[in-house]
């Protein structure tokens, strides 16, 4: 592959390629696209598309509303608390 191209590919893709990178990739490029060639060549007439093959549909179950932790029950372990509240230490920094 030719390094223009190569060098083009690496600027879309934000990379920094020094030469040796540079060939390496080019060689890597060289041999997906040749793969890529063979694919093309097998014979997929009569095939249906298929977006997925273990054949489920909609695995997810429904939502259900359940009762949650009381605030009592939930403050319970809190290191410390205030007014019905999770106390914590300040993580910002007034900015001057």
């Amino acid at each position: 592959m030719k390094i223009m191209v190569i060098e083009h590919l690496a600027k879309l893709a934000n990379l920094t390629l020094i030469g040796s990178e540079k060939k390496k990739l080019g060689q890597q490029l060289t041999e997906i696209l040749e793969y890529v060639r063979q694919l093309e060549k097998v014979e997929t007439k009569g095939v249906a598309p298929t977006s997925q093959v273990t054949g489920l549909e909609n695995v997810f179950r429904q939502d259900e509303t359940q009762a949650s932790l009381s605030q009592d029950e939930v403050l319970a372990n809190a290191k410390s608390q205030t007014k019905g509240f999770f106390k914590v230490k300040a993580i910002f920094e007034e900015m001057i």
